[in-house]
């Protein structure tokens, strides 16, 4: 089954990075941010299986876009993206709820892991 992602980056290439990786995988783009604020709206609209969401944003930063997301559905799926040197703030967004976080630039790789980890069913014990 395909899952939905929606993406939140202030930064259009890095956007179109996840996008490629996310339709290799076979999954769908449900949406697009630029912003938190953006990010939260397109969430209520979409309600996507799992959010990637840029800590570093204009009008609403990440983590805030984050808490404002699960305080309205405490099951959301959301994952940090993340340049290198912003340990404080993805600590911060892990506390506040965040499944796991990816650093810029992106390894093919580790995002599709990351993903298929979190949206994978998980086994029965």
């Amino acid at each position: 089954m395909g899952h939905t992602i929606l993406i939140a980056d202030d930064a259009a290439f890095m956007r179109a990075i996840l996008c490629q990786i996310i339709e290799d995988m076979e999954w769908t783009v449900a949406g697009e941010a630029g912003d938190g604020k953006e990010a939260i709206a397109q969430y209520r609209k979409l309600r996507p299986d799992l959010v990637l969401l840029d800590i570093t944003m204009p009008n609403l930063d990440g983590t805030e876009a984050l808490k404002a997301i699960l305080a309205e559905d405490p099951q959301a799926q959301v994952v940090m993206i993340t340049a290198l040197g912003q340990k404080d703030q993805v600590l911060n967004a892990i506390k506040a709820g965040a499944r796991d976080f990816i650093i810029k630039p992106f390894d093919h790789d580790r995002v599709t892991t990351t993903l298929a980890e979190i949206l994978s069913p998980s086994p029965v014990v």
